[in-house]
C-alpha cells in the first residue's frame, strides 16, 4: 500500500467529484461572460459599420457637418429617366425638377430622413442637464440623510424599500406620472389662470396656478430625474458609507459640527463614487423614450429651443427692456418642447416606411447617440480618476 503524502489530508476523503463540479461551474461562468462580451461587441460593430459612413466622409473635413449641424427635414429623392437619383430638400426639389424638364421620371419623399440631427442632439443635451442636475441635488441630499443623520429603524427600512420599488417601476409609468404631475398640474406664476387649473392662489401682484408646465424641457427633465433618482441615491449612499468612520470621529473630536464633518471630511472622499452614479444617471436619462414621449419630445420641430419668436422692441427701448427680453429668451429654452435622439430614432424606426434612406438616418442617429453617451461617460470617469488621486486615504 502506497503511503499517503505528507501534504495530503487523510481525513478529506475523495474530492475528485467536487473538483469536477467546481471546474464545470467555472467553465459555464467563463463562457457566459465571454458570450456577453461578444454580443456587446457584435452590436457595437454593427452600429459602427452602418452608422460611421453616415457621420464620416472620405473628403475634408472628414465629418459630415451637414448631418450634425442641420435640423431634421423631409428628404426628396428625384429620379431621372436614366435611373439617376438626386437627393435634396423641399426648397431644392422644384429647382431640380425644372432643370430636368422632360427628363424627370419620379419623386419620392421620406419624412425626417433629410437634413441632420442638430435638433435632437440639443434636445437630448437639455433634458440630460435638467434631469441630472435635479437628480443629483435630491439624490445626494437623500443619501446624506440616510447615511449620516437617519437612525436605524422601521422608517429607514421603509425609505430604502421605497427607493428599491422606485427603481423597478417601468419607464412608461414614469411618463404617465410626469404627464399628470408636471405637464398638467405643476405650479407656476401667471396673470390669469387657465381653465384646467386645479388650484389658483392669488398673491396680489400675480397668481400661483396649478395648471402645469405643458410639454417642455422642464417637464421632461423633472420626469427623467425621478427615473434616475434611485440609482443616484443608492450609489451615493454606498460611497458615503465607504468613507472610514475614523474621518468623522477625528473631525468631530476637533470640534467640528455634524455638517462641517460631512462637508469637509466625508463628501470630498465620496465625490468620485458619486460621479460614477452620475455616469449611470446620464446614460439612463439620455436613453429613455417613454417618459419624454409624454412630457417633452416632438417628432418634428423646425426651430431650436432658443429661436423662439418674440415681439420686436421699439427703437427707443431701454437697456432694462433688452435685458428682460434676453432673460425671457433664456428661460424660454426650458419651456419649449424639443426633439430628442431616442424619440427621433423611435420615429425613424417605427413611423417611417423602411428603405435605404430611412435606415441611413436611423444608424447615423444611433451612432452619434452612442458617441455622445460614451463621451459624457469618459468625461465623468476622467473627473472621478482625477478626484480619486486628489483625495486618497
Amino acid at each position: 500500500m502506497k503511503p499517503a503524502s505528507s501534504t495530503e489530508n487523510p481525513f478529506a476523503g475523495d474530492q475528485s467529484g467536487i473538483h469536477r463540479r467546481e471546474a464545470a461551474a467555472r467553465r459555464v461562468l467563463r463562457t457566459g461572460s465571454y458570450l456577453v462580451v461578444l454580443i456587446t461587441a457584435a452590436i457595437l460593430l454593427h452600429i459602427f459599420v452602418k452608422g460611421a459612413p453616415v457621420v464620416f466622409q472620405p473628403e475634408w473635413p472628414f465629418v459630415n457637418t451637414k448631418f450634425l449641424t442641420e435640423l431634421p427635414a423631409t428628404l426628396h429623392v428625384i429620379e431621372d429617366k436614366q435611373g439617376h437619383h438626386i437627393e435634396t430638400d423641399v426648397s431644392g426639389a422644384d429647382v431640380i425638377k425644372k432643370q430636368l424638364g422632360g427628363n424627370f421620371a419620379s419623386e419620392k419623399t421620406i419624412s425626417h430622413s433629410g437634413g441632420g440631427i442638430l435638433g435632437p442632439i440639443v434636445g437630448t443635451a437639455l433634458l440630460v442637464i435638467v434631469s441630472v442636475s435635479v437628480a443629483l441635488i435630491l439624490g445626494v441630499s437623500c443619501a446624506i440623510y440616510l447615511s449620516e443623520y437617519a437612525k436605524k429603524g422601521k422608517f429607514l427600512e421603509t425609505v430604502r424599500l421605497a427607493i428599491l420599488n422606485l427603481a423597478g417601476v417601468p419607464s412608461v409609468v414614469f411618463g404617465l406620472f410626469g404627464l399628470g404631475a408636471f405637464v398638467l398640474t405643476a405650479p407656476k406664476f401667471v396673470d390669469v389662470p387657465a381653465e384646467r387649473s386645479v388650484l389658483a392662489i392669488p398673491l396680489g401682484f400675480t397668481t400661483l396656478s396649478f395648471e402645469g408646465w405643458d410639454t417642455c424641457v422642464l417637464s421632461g427633465g423633472f420626469t427623467l430625474a425621478f427615473v434616475i433618482l434611485p440609482v443616484i441615491i443608492t450609489a451615493s449612499e454606498q460611497c458615503l458609507q465607504a468613507v472610514p468612520q475614523g474621518f468623522r470621529e477625528t473631525s468631530m473630536a476637533l470640534g467640528a459640527t455634524r455638517w462641517q464633518t460631512i462637508r469637509y471630511s466625508v463628501l470630498p472622499f465620496a465625490t468620485p463614487g458619486i460621479l460614477t452614479s452620475s455616469i449611470l444617471g446620464i446614460s439612463r436619462a439620455a436613453g429613455e423614450t417613454a417618459p419624454i414621449m409624454f412630457t417633452a419630445a416632438l417628432a418634428f420641430k423646425d426651430k431650436l429651443p432658443w429661436q423662439k419668436d418674440l415681439l420686436p422692441l421699439p427703437a427707443d427701448a431701454s437697456i432694462f427692456a433688452h435685458w428682460e427680453q434676453s432673460v425671457s429668451r433664456f428661460l424660454g429654452i426650458f419651456t419649449e418642447s424639443v426633439q430628442a435622439l431616442p424619440y427621433h430614432i423611435y420615429t425613424l424606426a417605427a413611423k417611417i416606411p423602411q428603405n435605404e434612406y430611412a435606415e441611413r438616418a436611423q444608424y447615423g442617429s444611433v451612432f452619434v447617440f452612442l458617441v455622445l453617451v460614451a463621451s459624457l461617460a469618459a468625461v465623468s470617469v476622467w473627473l472621478r480618476i482625477h478626484l480619486r488621486k486628489k483625495y486618497q486615504w
